[in-house]
């Protein structure tokens, strides 16, 4: 079964589930929480999932759009599904949003096969997510790749306690240079805070099979996530 329910008081959610073989109540292991791109819990979020799965992790990608539209899953391959994602995006709630990652970290450190230990990981709107479960969460560790919109909610960095990786692409058509510098000097002081620049790349330059992916730079990013993780997850 790779679905795990997530009860809030405003109702019911899924989300996608990947556990490590052998992983039981005997044998649990670290969770992480994995928050989607615009374009729902996709294959290549769930694909996200069943990697960090192979690497020990017990990954957990909720539905966060389900308040519009439960099961949301699209591609960026088209054009139609670039102007739904965007629909999507801009009608969703964000202060809601934060408070589902805040219930399914909840249910996940109920769940048998999962440590003490989780971290959230995010890329794009949940790059911004990731920042915010860093800021408003209990969550042990958090990464954010490329997140859309952090220069808004930097009036909350003070409130980062946990270590806190950021993977910033230099040539973001989403975040333009003047909020680079704007997130850079309000997060560099913070001596739980992490911020790597990928010179040269553009939004998303992690998700493989879109636009902008750059083999060389992902795997670094994606070397130096596994670092961060081993050491704040075990």
């Amino acid at each position: 079964m790779n679905r795990l329910e997530i009860t809030t008081p405003d109702g019911n959610f899924s989300a996608y589930i990947a556990k490590p073989e052998g992983a039981s109540a005997d044998k649990p292991a670290p969770g992480l929480l994995v928050i989607q791109e615009i374009f729902g819990v996709n294959k290549v979020m769930r694909d996200i999932c069943d990697a960090y799965a192979a690497k020990g992790y017990v990954a957990v990608c909720p539905d966060i759009f389900w308040r519009q539209e439960p099961g949301v899953d699209i591609t960026d391959q088209s054009k139609a599904e670039w102007d739904k994602a965007f629909e999507l995006y801009q009608g969703f709630d964000e202060a809601k949003g934060v408070e589902d990652l805040i219930a399914t970290v909840k249910t996940m450190r109920d769940h048998p096969v999962i440590t003490d230990k989780i971290g959230s990981l995010g890329f794009c709107l949940g790059g911004k997510l990731a920042y915010l479960m860093a800021t408003r969460s209990d969550a042990d560790c958090s990464v954010s790749y490329y997140g859309v919109g952090i220069d808004q909610a930097l009036d909350e960095a003070a409130n980062i306690t946990k270590p806190l990786l950021m993977h910033i692409a230099e040539k973001d058509g989403f975040v333009p240079p003047e909020a680079q510098e704007k997130i850079k000097d309000t997060v560099g002081p913070i001596d739980k805070v992490t911020a790597y620049t990928y010179r040269g790349q553009d939004h998303a330059f992690a998700r493989q099979g879109g636009d902008h992916y750059d083999k060389a730079s992902a795997d670094l990013a994606n070397d130096r996530t596994a670092e961060f993780l081993k050491a704040n997850l075990g």
